[in-house]
């Protein structure tokens, strides 16, 4: 399962060049991680539409993808090491942040677009809202930094993820290392997600993420993740999913 992060109006060029990656190495379908919150216009809109329309995919990212305060001392760790001022869920309680993903999935429909399926807290953080509380709001599943949950039935699908967003050297051998550790856990699973920034053919991990999308030729989407049932298992991965309720 391929995605797109930080799919936003100021983005949508490299967005653009991403997709003429993918579709150059046969990747389909991709998920496009939308943020509402920016300054869409019509020209903007109607790129979504032919994505949409191309039969790509669009989920819910937030709302604007940055944090206007920290939320504890907890937030400003996350933010040092892992999200800088993006997770803005960590900034909310559980009612804003059912607030925040009620707004951003009900933002589709009022552009137009057919509803989204998927929600990803910006940065993986979904923050202080428990996970049977997702089954009241309006999306069928959520993704987490270790996987994707089925709001209404339970089922959590423990999937590893491969990033590339690495801007400094530290960051380079720090996702170097958790790649390595999650190709290894994928080919046991026999699932993986490949997450991609809008910047991240310019950045040190560039070369990596070209040799991955060559590397998997079997694409498919989120919602074949959470279809499956644990008692269903055929020997490629469908008995990844548990319940966790």
């Amino acid at each position: 399962m391929v995605s797109v992060h930080d799919v936003m109006p100021e983005t949508l060029p490299r967005v653009e060049r991403l997709l003429a990656l993918l579709e150059a190495e046969r990747v389909y379908p991709v998920t496009l991680l939308v943020i509402p919150g920016g300054a869409w216009d019509r020209t903007a809109l109607a790129r979504l539409r032919q994505w949409q329309q191309r039969g790509h995919e669009l989920a819910g990212h937030g709302w604007h993808h940055r944090v206007g305060r920290y939320g504890g001392w907890y937030h400003r760790l996350h933010a040092r090491l892992i999200s800088r001022d993006v997770a803005e869920h960590l900034a909310l309680d559980a009612e804003g942040i059912g607030a925040l993903i009620s707004r951003c999935h009900a933002w589709f429909g009022d552009q137009g677009l057919d509803a989204p399926e998927l929600y990803v807290p910006p940065a993986w953080a979904m923050g202080r809202i428990a996970r049977s509380a997702l089954a009241e709001l309006p999306f069928e599943r959520y993704e987490y930094l270790s996987g994707v949950l089925s709001a209404e039935s339970g089922l959590f699908a423990p999937v590893p993820m491969l990033g590339y967003e690495a801007d400094t050297a530290a960051r380079a051998r720090a996702v170097r290392l958790w790649n390595r550790i999650n190709r290894s856990r994928a080919r046991a699973r026999g699932w993986l997600r490949i997450g991609i920034h809008p910047q991240d053919l310019e950045l040190r991990l560039a070369e990596s993420l070209r040799q991955d999308l060559r590397g998997y030729r079997h694409h498919s989407r989120y919602a074949a993740l959470t279809e499956r049932r644990p008692d269903h298992d055929e020997g490629d991965g469908a008995g990844v999913t548990e319940n966790v309720r």
